[in-house]
Formats: C-alpha cells, sequence, structure tokens
C-alpha cells in the first residue's frame, strides 16, 4: 500500500501521460496547407451544353421501346448503313476538325443510339461501326493541330462522345453486349503474344480503368472527363514470347507483372494502343516499340522507381504511370501525349493538391486515345460491370461540382497522430525495401484524405445505385447517364447534411 501512494510512483506516471499526451497533441497538429498550383494558361474545361438533346434521345428511346422493334427497324437500318459508306469516305478524304460533315456524323451516331436500344439486333452492328468512325477521326486527326482547341473538341466529342452513346445502348441489353471490339490491325515488326484472343507487341501501350474511386477521379478529374485512369507499358520477350506489363502504382511505385497478374487486378475496361507503323522513327527502326519496352522493363528490375504524386512528366527520377510509357518513348524520339492535359477548376485543383499533385498540364491516360501517333487495336469492356462503372462516373462528377463550389476534403483530425506514426513506420520499412501502410511520396494528411475521399464517393454511389434500381423498377430501364447525374447531384446535397461520421 505504501509502495502504491508513493508521490514520486505517481509522479513519474504523470509526467510519462502528461508527456504522451502532449506527443499525441504535437502530432495532431495539421500544419499549413499545401499549394495549389495556378490553372494552366491554356486550360479551358470541356462542357457538351447538350441537355436539351440528351432528354430527347431518351423520349425517343422510350417510345420505340413502348412501340416495338418494327417501328425503329426500317430507320435502324438504314442508319447504320448510311454511316458505314460515310465512314469509308471519312478514311479517305481529309478534311479540317470544323468541318460540318463531321457534325453531321456526330448528329447521326447519336440520333441512332435510341433506335438501336429498342432494336437489340442492331446492336453488334452498332458498336463495330463506332469502331469503324473512330479510326477514320483519328486517320482525319494526323492532319490537324490536336494541340489546338479545335481539334481537342473534335476528337473528344467524337472519341469520347461515340463511347458514349454505344454504352448508353448496351446497358438497355447487357446480355447481347459485346465486350470485345477489335480495331486496326496495325503492323508490328516487333515480338508479340495472344492474350485472350487479342495479338499483343512489345511496346503496345494497355490504358485501362480500375475499379476504386481514386481511379474514377482520375477518369474524371481533369478539363475533358474520360474513360480511363491507367497505362501500362507491354514487354514481349523475344525468344519465349511470355508477355509482361510494367506499370506504376501509387501503393510501389514502378512494377512488372504478368499478363494474368495484370488483368486479375480490377479492370473494367482495357483498351490496346499500338503506334503507327508509317511513323518515320518506326520506318528507320521498326524495332524501336521493343526497345522501348526493353528499356522500361531493364529500369524497373534494377532497382525501385518510386510513384510520382507531382505528376510531373518531365521528371524521370519518380515516375507516374503515363511516364512509364512516355519517359522511354521519349529517349527514343517519340513525343506521346502530342496534346497535354490540363486540369483548371479551382475546386479540383484543390483536392488534388490535398493528394500531393502539384502539376495541372501533365498526361492524363484518358487523353493518350486522342494521339494521332497511336491507332488503336482492341478495347475490352466487362460489361456485367458497366452500370457500376456509369454511377461511379456520376458520383465523381457530382462531387467535383460540390469542389468548384466549396465543398472540403474532410478527415477526423483525432486520426492524425496515428497516421503520422503509420507514415513513419512506412519510411522506416522503406529503407529495408518493405512497403508500409503509407507509400513513398504521400503525406499523412494526403493519405487520410485519400480514404476519406474514397469513403464519400462510395456512399454517394451506395446511394445511386440504390436510386437507378428503384428507377429502373418503376420505369422499366436502366437510367441513362444524366440521370445517373441527377441522382449522384441529390446524394451529394444528402452527404452535406449527414453527419461526417456516417460516411467516413
Amino acid at each position: 500500500m505504501r509502495r502504491l501512494l508513493n508521490p514520486r510512483r505517481w509522479q513519474v506516471a504523470g509526467a510519462v501521460a502528461g508527456s504522451l499526451v502532449g506527443l499525441w497533441l504535437l502530432l495532431a497538429i495539421p500544419g499549413a496547407e499545401p499549394f495549389v498550383a495556378p490553372a494552366p494558361e491554356r486550360g479551358r474545361g470541356f462542357a457538351w451544353n447538350q441537355d436539351t438533346l440528351w432528354r430527347s434521345l431518351e423520349t425517343a428511346y422510350v417510345e420505340k421501346r413502348l412501340a416495338g422493334c418494327r417501328t425503329a427497324d426500317r430507320a435502324a437500318a438504314a442508319g447504320l448503313s448510311g454511316l458505314a459508306v460515310t465512314a469509308e469516305r471519312l478514311g479517305r478524304a481529309p478534311m479540317p476538325s470544323d468541318a460540318a460533315a463531321l457534325d453531321s456524323v456526330e448528329r447521326r451516331f447519336f440520333a441512332l443510339a435510341p433506335l438501336v436500344a429498342a432494336c437489340p439486333r442492331y446492336l453488334r452492328d452498332y458498336v463495330r461501326l463506332s469502331g469503324r468512325l473512330r479510326e477514320a477521326i483519328k486517320w482525319q486527326s494526323r492532319r490537324w493541330d490536336v494541340a489546338g482547341d479545335g481539334a481537342r473538341v473534335r476528337l473528344y466529342r467524337s472519341l469520347y462522345g461515340f463511347r458514349g452513346a454505344v454504352e448508353e445502348a448496351m446497358l438497355q441489353h447487357p446480355d447481347t453486349s459485346l465486350s470485345l471490339l477489335e480495331g486496326r490491325r496495325e503492323p508490328s515488326a516487333t515480338p508479340a503474344a495472344t492474350v485472350h484472343g487479342v495479338e499483343i507487341h512489345s511496346g503496345d501501350i494497355l490504358v485501362s480503368r480500375g475499379g476504386y474511386p481514386t481511379s474514377a477521379l482520375i477518369a474524371r478529374g481533369n478539363d475533358y472527363p474520360g474513360n480511363f485512369s491507367h497505362v501500362g507499358l507491354v514487354h514481349v520477350d523475344g525468344v519465349s514470347h511470355v508477355a509482361s506489363v510494367i506499370e506504376a502504382h501509387i501503393e510501389r511505385g514502378v512494377a512488372v507483372s504478368t499478363a494474368d497478374a495484370y488483368l486479375r487486378d480490377k479492370k473494367l475496361r482495357i483498351m490496346v494502343l499500338r503506334l503507327r507503323a508509317d511513323l518515320a522513327p518506326l520506318l528507320v527502326d521498326p524495332l524501336l516499340p521493343h526497345r522501348a519496352a526493353s528499356l522500361a522493363l531493364e529500369r524497373a528490375q534494377s532497382g525501385h522507381i518510386a510513384y510520382d504524386f507531382d505528376m510531373d512528366y518531365t521528371d524521370p527520377s519518380r515516375l507516374f504511370c503515363s511516364e512509364v510509357a512516355s519517359s522511354v518513348y521519349g529517349e527514343l524520339g517519340v513525343r506521346l501525349w502530342t496534346g497535354l492535359s490540363t486540369i483548371s477548376g479551382a475546386g479540383l485543383r484543390r483536392w488534388l493538391s490535398a493528394f500531393g499533385v502539384r502539376h495541372f498540364e501533365t498526361q492524363e491516360p484518358s487523353d493518350l486515345e486522342y494521339d494521332p501517333q497511336l491507332v488503336v487495336v482492341a478495347e475490352w469492356r466487362d460489361a456485367g460491370a458497366l452500370m457500376q462503372d456509369h454511377i461511379d462516373n456520376a458520383a465523381i462528377d457530382a462531387m467535383l461540382e460540390g469542389a468548384e463550389a466549396g465543398d472540403a476534403l474532410f478527415y477526423p483530425w483525432y486520426e492524425l497522430p496515428l497516421a503520422r506514426l503509420a507514415k513513419a513506420y512506412s519510411w522506416l520499412l522503406g529503407g529495408f525495401g518493405g512497403q508500409g501502410p503509407v507509400p513513398q511520396g504521400m503525406s499523412a494528411r494526403a493519405a487520410l484524405r485519400n480514404r476519406a475521399f474514397s469513403d464519400r464517393q462510395r456512399w454517394v454511389a451506395a446511394r445511386v445505385a440504390e436510386a437507378a434500381a428503384r428507377f429502373t423498377r418503376q420505369q422499366g430501364y436502366p437510367p441513362p447517364y444524366w440521370v445517373l447525374l441527377d441522382l449522384s447531384r441529390t446524394a451529394t446535397e444528402a452527404l452535406r447534411g449527414a453527419p461526417r461520421t456516417a460516411h467516413l
């Protein structure tokens, strides 16, 4: 009893407790907010401003669906046939990016969507037609200044817009969807391997979309919201013909995966891009793509390359996913991303800065599709996950509207000390070649905000999914994207009024 009542012991215990509390409070001090770089001078956010058109297409679909396929059959067949002829002409006669004929193609293709959705037997033809038109538009773009606003808008409206129209029709008939769309069989002299029925060559670029909230943010978070969030570079061994993929991951930096491991990681869509065989550097050296892939593989295997959270495409010492391809191709004389991506929105820049991004004129995965040096070899979609893909996109779009209106990324302040201790632990593990809970290059606060953002996106997306299921039961067809966006705005408004603990 005397020992228990020893004043000195209580003084020591109190001092220890006080020190721990003091340390905890010290670690809880947030510090200054990260610097937010200004918007790129040439940046300008794209807006369709076509709400009336989208609603009219939905109305047309409902009318054709109720009336039966017979009323749409002849118009659908004639529209497909006419656009197929137009696609052939577009592949032969050059025209400027602002040509009225291209505006007409866009209108006609969109007008076909409700007819095809009402007559599913034409869906495969519609999907294939989108591929032919995409190839023709990309052929046209070889003569355009793709860094200029006019060409950039045209490429986006056509390539992104045609894909959007196709997927709206696909969502009405998911059981008959064409998951794999073969593109142009561009010749290549590099080693090849067949993966899931597609011949891929060393030096091919895989542009994909993951199934995580941050994947949706990467895809949507720029001036031209897209469908892709990740880039990988294919290497095929010249002797064994084993395919591998070199890619940069937020968690572990640059890594090499087998083709099977790459496909096992959740992918909602994948597009295979290949350099045109008639490019001047490839005419001189047809094996240049294989040399680029071999260079990337050698560097990935020779030592650790950290992930570049800054998104500085000019610094090869750290790499984000797009740089894995652009850095090695650039060294060999091929400059990818002829039109750089821009991120202009003040709210989006503020959110991305909180995650560590410092450069807002950079190389976004979705924008690589618009590079005229590349052709689309194949595109695969997970038809079963297509609706969730659209829900995730709509949730992000609504959340980013909130960011522009001033919404902030909150995280529980009392978790900051634990996050900083986790960061210190990760730093120690990294010194011995290990991987801790907080990625190298990411701050403790950025990690907390990243988790809070993902929780919020899942909260919104879950409520949109519930509302979309109710819409389908009531209307008899799945909601199109503009309805999903309305539902997401409603959920985002509810999120603002909910206790933070409800979505953290």
